[in-house]
């Protein structure tokens, strides 16, 4: 089954907690701190599998969850970072964010990575607080929650040649006759559902890929017959090969066909209508086919035609050859269209931001509600059974200013304050 389409939950591993520990040594009095940070929650990583030609495995596994990190241990002892979560994909995988629709990456590259879920960092131990004012402080912090999100996954199948053109006129027969491929041939429109993939020898020492996309109709590029579903794979083609029934079987007119199908090609834009060209005049072994050929020649006379029969395999060897020629003579970088800014990157580059996101104070129903995401994260990492550890909290929101805008807010004595899922009482 071939599925192009898939969304899936990933979620990074949360950081492993630190823990208050001291020396207990014999002949060591007041020790001091001896509490170790908790390990790196893994990363989960997509990366490409170039012996995979579908997402059907995301269709049986929607969840993602990597490993959390070892929590700390006594005598200083760090716990261990966890593993990171290798999930494959095929090449030509594109992977955005559910919720706002922003690219994260483009893979193409056999094993390209992407980091699609950062681990949380482990939570310090006691010895990491220790100060001259506070040698032996009663204080930890909790790992770092995981990144999470949910990602659509959408695969645009990688091929050299891509054939297009309207249903039934021979896209199939022609694969099947140039590739050791088999689709599915029937004399009913929209036998092919699904694009399929053969690779042509040309008998030089040279090959290529070859793609048979299903059948187009007008009106494909808002969606008609599917269409948006199919244009998006014609997008990592380096040559289009437009079939056109040349013997104008079932009343078609093949200038008018050509037409309709490159406006298509136009509408949906991507850069499909300045895409390398050719035109194969198929089912030339039909009477009328030579006829409509002059009249299609005519209406286009700069358009690239090369007569073919793929039931007959006339013309087919010129044609192998002569898309051979063009696809030697393509910059390599063309075989690919890029899609955001650091796609040739291998993985994706996390950088601290120094800056503190700001705060925000809100008044819902009887509580005043602080969005920030780093005091949000701060409370997740927070011990509040730890006497040092809500006095530490209560110096940075102090420190934040978030007390003073609470303040300015109407915020009062015993008022409800929430930060992320935690509420406490305001107290002056």
């Amino acid at each position: 089954m071939f599925v192009d389409t898939a969304k899936v939950y990933v979620k990074g591993g949360d950081g492993g907690n630190g823990i208050v520990s001291y020396r207990r040594e014999k002949f060591v009095p007041l020790g001091g701190p001896a509490g170790g940070d908790g390990g790196r929650g893994g990363d989960v990583v997509f990366v490409v599998d170039p012996g995979l030609r579908t997402l059907i495995d995301f269709r049986y596994q929607k969840h993602f969850k990597a490993e959390r990190g070892q929590h700390g241990k006594p005598k200083n002892q760090y716990g261990k970072c966890a593993s990171d979560l290798v999930v494959k994909v095929p090449p030509g995988t594109v992977v955005k964010d559910a919720d706002s629709a922003e690219v994260l990456g483009d893979l193409v590259h056999p094993e390209q990575r992407l980091v699609v879920a950062k681990g949380g960092r482990g939570g310090h131990g006691n010895s990491f607080f220790a100060t001259s004012v506070n040698p032996a402080p009663e204080l930890s912090e909790r790992g770092e929650p995981g990144e999470e999100r949910t990602v659509l996954l959408e695969l645009r199948i990688l091929a050299d040649v891509g054939l297009v053109g309207f249903p039934s006129v021979g896209k199939s027969t022609l694969l099947s006759t140039i590739s050791a491929a088999r689709p599915r041939i029937a004399d009913y429109h929209f036998t092919t559902l699904n694009p399929e993939l053969g690779v042509v020898d040309t008998g030089d020492g040279r090959s290529f890929v070859v793609a048979d996309l299903p059948g187009l109709i007008e009106g494909a590029h808002e969606g008609h017959g599917l269409g948006q579903e199919f244009l998006r794979h014609i997008q990592r083609t380096r040559i289009i090969a437009h079939v056109v029934d040349m013997a104008a079987v079932e009343g078609r007119n093949p200038v008018q066909d050509y037409r309709v199908i490159r406006d298509e090609l136009t509408a949906y834009g991507h850069g499909l209508d300045e895409r390398l060209e050719v035109v194969l005049a198929n089912k030339m072994d039909l009477p009328q086919a030579v006829e409509h050929l002059q009249l299609f020649q005519r209406a286009y006379p700069n358009l690239n035609v090369f007569p073919v029969s793929g039931i007959q395999k006339n013309g087919l060897q010129k044609l192998i050859l002569a898309l051979a020629d063009h696809l030697d003579a393509m910059p390599q970088q063309v075989r690919i269209e890029v899609i955001g800014e650091n796609d040739a990157a291998t993985h994706k580059v996390y950088r601290a931001n120094p800056k503190s996101t700001p705060v925000e104070i809100r008044r819902i129903d009887q509580r005043f509600v602080v969005v920030s995401t780093d005091l949000e994260r701060l409370v997740k990492m927070t011990n509040f059974n730890q006497y040092d550890a809500v006095r530490r909290f209560q110096a940075i929101l102090s420190h934040r200013g978030v007390d003073e805008a609470l303040r300015k807010h109407g915020a009062k004595e015993g008022d409800l304050i929430r930060i992320g899922d935690f509420e406490f009482e305001f107290v002056e």
